[in-house]
């Protein structure tokens, strides 16, 4: 199948692509910058320059594909509103994927959007899965909540350097799934005809609180973590300052999605139902401390072996 990948260079999109790659399909990524994409195009990918809000780069990237998978989210660098990036290219994909007579739609969203309508993000993500339900595609959504690969950057460097740990509102159960899980189902999907229509949560095995993650953290890497909680009126003033600045506005709306992390309300769902619909077996899924073991051996291994090396350049400076 020609499948059409957005979202390409981002941390689940390039999971995507990969998978669809290994699964026989002929992809291709509509990316800002090829340059910065290259190792797509080492991947077996066809690359094309474009954006969501470029009518002719949009025509150009769908022509001859059969299906598409949607990844594509405003970057935090970005400094125009998510409603204008977001919300605007994703008017203008649907509306050119309906000419294009694309057989298949898999779009990637959130878990509890419609929750969560003031959080611009989330409230984009329900306003496409309406306007999908409307479109007359054969689509499937796909409902995630937090990946795996967020929790490196969050909590596992800064336990590993000895830095503080920043954290939002309340301590608020995730269930974080692997990016290469997700990937499964979002090439899965367009094999299975029975998902067509129909949304479906894809979250992790368990979720796990803030206290939880960093007690995995501390017993992986054998140090202790400094955590400072920020509260929910520090974070909500500091939105309203950003809000006032128009080079600010991006991240506001960011800062507006502490609401849903640090909200109290467990994000997770009973996943018997998808792994069934899409024909997985839930027994191949990571599990976060799994992985955050992985992680701490690799890192610590590599640490070791520096370490070991620097050490023979030294003996090696020595005069005797």
């Amino acid at each position: 199948m020609q499948v059409l990948v957005f979202g390409a260079t981002g941390t689940l999109g390039r999971q995507v692509a990969r998978r669809a790659l290994d699964a026989g399909h002929q992809v291709r990524c509509m990316v800002r910058s090829p340059r910065k994409a290259a190792f797509l195009q080492e991947w077996g990918c066809e690359l094309t320059r474009g954006n969501l809000l470029e009518e002719d780069s949009l025509a150009y990237a769908l022509e001859g594909q059969e299906a598409v998978i949607d990844a594509a989210t405003a970057r935090p660098t970005d400094s125009e509103s998510v409603y204008r990036i977001d919300w605007d290219g994703k008017l203008n994909l649907l509306n050119h994927c309906r000419r294009a007579g694309l057989q298949r739609f898999v779009f990637i969203s959130l878990l509890e959007a419609e929750r969560f309508r003031s959080v611009p993000l989330m409230d984009i993500k329900y306003c496409t899965e309406q306007l999908l339900a409307e479109s007359g595609l054969a689509y499937t959504v796909l409902r995630t909540c937090a990946f795996m690969q967020g929790v490196i950057g969050q909590f596992t460097i800064p336990v590993l350097e000895s830095q503080t740990v920043w954290v939002s509102g309340s301590s608020t159960p995730i269930a974080y799934m692997n990016t290469q899980d997700v990937a499964r189902f979002a090439v899965a999907a367009l094999g299975q005809e029975q998902t067509i229509g129909s949304s479906y949560p894809v979250v992790g095995p368990k979720a796990w609180n803030t206290g939880e993650v960093v007690q995995l953290c501390e017993r992986f890497s054998k140090k202790d973590a400094r955590v400072i909680r920020v509260s929910p009126f520090l974070i909500r003033a500091m939105q309203g300052v950003a809000s006032f600045f128009e080079p600010g506005v991006n991240i506001a709306e960011r800062l507006a999605f502490a609401e849903v992390t640090g909200g109290g309300v467990s994000l997770s769902s009973a996943m018997e139902e998808s792994y069934a619909a899409f024909g997985l077996d839930p027994s191949e899924t990571t599990g976060l401390e799994a992985y955050l073991q992985e992680y701490y051996t690799s890192i610590l291994r590599r640490l070791r072996e520096m370490e070991a090396d620097l050490d023979k350049d030294a003996k090696k400076k020595l005069p005797f």
